[in-house]
């Protein structure tokens, strides 16, 4: 398949999901600074968000432009990864305007879960790709730090760990979710921002 086309189309329904997200910000009904203060809880929801997609679309694009080739499989796997990103805003909305709740939390973390499932699979996808099969493909992304997370027990780990707390306290989910995100965008492959486009 080409393979800009499958880019095009990635960048765009992301581009969708984060205008949903910050549409949900409404415009104060007075100019009283409280009325901008009180969507503070869903500002913090979005910021975390944000990170998460921009961290998603950096190392998707980075695994996009090691591929040489797409294949069926990997354009529609990849549709199962976006259709995981889409119902970000959803959780985003319902945790920002119930930040002490569990269950907003809960659906959070099933999200952000869901979406770690089928980044791992898109991630094996590529790797297992004829073309990228024990090539330097293969092994770039078997280093990257989210391929070796997913494919850990500390996956599980920490999300059976968060799930408890979110039990006792439900903003420890997101705030977890957050640190995990600035870790992961800042532990990048060292190549990330040097490689070039595979035609």
């Amino acid at each position: 398949m080409n393979k800009g086309r499958v880019e095009a189309y990635t960048d765009a329904v992301i581009a969708i999901i984060l205008t949903i997200m910050v549409l949900e910000f409404k415009t104060p009904e007075t100019a009283q600074w409280e009325e901008i203060t009180k969507q503070l809880p869903y500002f913090l929801a979005y910021i975390v968000s944000f990170v998460f997609i921009g961290v998603a679309w950096y190392n998707h694009h980075y695994m996009f432009t090691l591929a040489s080739r797409i294949t069926k499989k990997v354009y529609w796997v990849n549709n199962l990864w976006l259709f995981s990103m889409s119902l970000l805003p959803v959780a985003t909305g319902w945790v920002g305007k119930f930040p002490q709740n569990a269950n907003p939390e809960y659906f959070y973390l099933f999200i952000f879960t869901f979406w770690s499932l089928t980044y791992r699979w898109l991630s094996n996808t590529i790797r297992k790709t004829s073309d990228h099969l024990n090539t330097t493909v293969s092994q770039k992304i078997e280093k990257m730090l989210p391929f070796r997370f997913l494919n850990s027990l500390l996956f599980p780990l920490s999300v059976g760990i968060i799930a408890t707390g979110i039990y006792f306290y439900p903003l420890l989910g997101i705030t977890t979710t957050f640190i995990e995100l600035i870790i992961l965008g800042f532990l990048t492959s060292p190549d990330s921002d040097k490689i070039k486009n595979v035609s």
